[in-house]
């Protein structure tokens, strides 16, 4: 299992963790692909320094598209909208760098800009900014994959 960073952890992920240890954990997560014109909405995660779209873990009992709206503005400063679902995915098994094992469902959107200059609003990211579609910064595969998938989503939701 590949080691993750050390990122901030939710409140409900830190009371289960109190019963379970690092033991295994199944948690949903968003991407929130952010569109605005041929721009996309980019992090650099503070983690690990790499680039890629908003990304968050789904409170309990929170709606999975309210959740990419709501990661964008509380950690981006960005109101958007959810336009579709483009794709549900599961990540291989990761180990973050404390020992705690996890493995995600993720929901990625694709979202259309409503207001807001993006601004670091948290210590989860180190920059965030507007990127040409066609310019991407260096960036996981999958992440690239998650872009190109929302920007040209038109049909169903693709499901891996």
């Amino acid at each position: 299992m590949p080691t993750v960073g050390a990122m901030p952890i939710p409140d409900f992920v830190v009371q289960l963790r109190a019963k379970i240890g690092h033991d295994p954990l199944w948690l949903p997560g968003v991407t929130a692909v952010i569109l605005k014109d041929a721009e996309v909405l980019l992090v650099r995660r503070s983690d690990n320094g790499n680039w890629t779209p908003v990304t968050g873990i789904v409170d309990p009992g929170e709606h999975p598209a309210e959740a990419a709206v709501r990661e964008a503005l509380e950690e981006k400063g960005i109101r958007c909208s959810v336009e579709a679902l483009v794709w549900v995915d599961v990540s291989a098994p990761i180990t973050h760098v404390n020992g705690d094992h996890a493995q995600y469902l993720d929901h990625a959107f694709r979202c259309t800009y409503l207001d807001g200059e993006p601004y670091v609003a948290d210590d989860e990211s180190l920059e965030v900014r507007w990127f040409p579609i066609d310019r991407l910064p260096p960036m996981a595969p999958l992440f690239v994959e998650r872009i190109v998938t929302a920007v040209e989503h038109d049909g169903p939701t693709r499901l891996t």
